[in-house]
């Protein structure tokens, strides 16, 4: 069966069973331990997955490859990114309770089962074990009325788009005759023998994982429970799931479907275009930061499809780098917004940025630094994130769908370069409280990554290379 294959998710599963049982246990405030422990977890898991070996496991069910491995190190340092913003934010907020970092980690398991998925069940147990956990999460303020309300908004909408996705497998199963991808791919190769029942199968297993990555017209819960949920909740729900459910996209579409691109390519490109243009145009009228950044990455998930659209190593290797720069500069900026706080309250208008230049230059610079990088200003990398896709779809001729991700994209600058307006040209407020040590860290390694990653892109860039010829053959 090879289960040494799975061990980075066997040993986080049981460090998440331990941290569990010594939550309890501790008669006092564990949270603190915890979360040093799950840290700590998340990088064992992530040297288990650089020195594994690839191979197939567990009768073909989970694949443990160069793809799957690119993304289970993304989702690991994303994921321990939401553990440390927690760490001042949870303690200002009452929320010090062990269970945070612990769903946590379960999330996180769940997030590498789905970049391993190599069959449609598993598939969607890893789903759902990640989306049970941030359910969970997203309403942790339990006491505060809009958490409970996002998470019971992500609960609703969530259960539904299970439903598409379970109809959508069905569906695939029921003419296909097999869940396995491989199977399929040797079944659909000749795209004639796609029965239409298959394809309405795809377009529902589309639908259900379109939710997951929030893109339009899945997106409608967005903003609601980036707003409502806890803000270290919000920096991994924009990161980490995003990353997985893409992934699991990605290996879906490229793998078992792979031969039928002609029939699910419009589907895709429709969605880009309708995500772009929303995420571009809603987020102008918003005064909320994490509205914002909520219809921001709504946009960045419509550029993610293009690479995917593309439907080539090249566009599977642009939505890598991308999504590696997205990773980065939404951490990045959701620790610039922990670091919001007057005299102990927590501020999430764009007018409380207001003259930040002046009172706290170093947070400042930072913001801007993201700001500019997801608007895709050279040299940053959200600059280099958007070349590389708009050189894919131009190569498979997609132009349309590259000027319009061109155009939308000047759209975008607008709400973005208007926060750095905020900042250094209007009248400065009073200051903000003094920001923890871990939010500085966060922010200058998010900073620093983002600033310089056109000085060392080649790393990046060649193990996303390998990763997309992976699933190419």
């Amino acid at each position: 069966m090879n289960w040494t294959l799975a061990l980075p998710e066997v040993v986080l599963a049981c460090c998440g069973m331990a941290i569990l049982v010594l939550g309890v246990l501790m008669k006092r405030d564990s949270f603190q331990l915890c979360s040093m422990i799950t840290v700590g977890a998340f990088l064992l898991a992530a040297m288990l997955v650089v020195a594994g070996a690839p191979g197939i496991g567990f009768h073909g069910q989970f694949t443990s490859d160069s793809f799957s491995g690119f993304v289970k190190l993304l989702v690991l340092v994303a994921s321990a990114f939401g553990v440390i913003a927690s760490f001042d934010y949870n303690a200002h907020a009452n929320l010090r309770r062990f269970e945070f970092p612990v769903l946590i980690l379960f999330a996180t398991v769940g997030m590498m089962l789905m970049a391993s998925a190599s069959n449609l069940m598993t598939l969607y147990v890893g789903l759902e074990l990640q989306s049970l956990s941030i359910y969970v999460l997203a309403a942790f303020a339990r006491d505060e009325l809009r958490s409970s309300e996002a998470g019971l908004k992500y609960f609703v909408l969530g259960s539904l788009a299970s439903g598409l996705l379970l109809y959508g497998i069905s569906l695939v199963y029921g003419f296909s005759g097999s869940m396995q991808f491989d199977r399929l791919a040797a079944a659909l190769s000749d795209p004639a023998t796609a029965s239409p029942g298959l394809i309405v199968g795809i377009v529902f297993v589309v639908a259900g994982l379109a939710f997951k990555v929030s893109a339009v017209p899945f997106h409608m819960w967005t903003p609601d429970v980036y707003e409502g949920a806890p803000t270290p909740v919000t920096l991994l729900m924009g990161t980490a799931p995003k990353v997985a459910a893409m992934a699991l996209l990605v290996r879906a579409m490229a793998t078992p479907f792979g031969h039928l691109l002609v029939h699910w390519q419009q589907l895709i490109v429709l969605v880009s275009i309708a995500s772009m243009i929303l995420g571009s145009l809603a987020a102008i009228g918003q005064t909320n930061i994490k509205r914002l950044m909520a219809y921001s990455s709504i946009g960045h998930m419509g550029y993610v499809l293009i690479g995917l659209a593309a439907g080539t190593p090249v566009g599977i290797r642009g939505v890598l780098i991308y999504l590696v720069t997205y990773v980065f500069m939404n951490a990045g900026t959701f620790a610039c917004i922990l670091a919001m706080r007057r005299k102990g309250v927590a501020l999430e208008k764009i007018s409380d940025l207001s003259g930040l230049g002046k009172t706290d230059p170093v947070l400042a610079m930072w913001l801007a630094v993201f700001m500019f990088s997801m608007a895709g200003i050279p040299p940053f990398s959200g600059f280099w994130g958007k070349y590389f896709i708009f050189t894919a779809a131009v190569q498979s001729g997609l132009w349309a769908l590259a000027v319009i991700g061109v155009l939308t994209s000047v759209i975008g600058a607008f709400y973005y370069i208007r926060i750095i307006k905020v900042m250094y040209f209007d009248a400065a407020a009073e200051s903000f409280d003094a920001r923890p040590a871990s939010l500085s860290v966060l922010a200058g390694v998010s900073g620093l990554f983002t600033t310089l990653f056109f000085v060392f892109p080649a790393p990046i860039v060649g193990a996303a290379e390998a990763a997309a010829k992976v699933l190419f053959g």
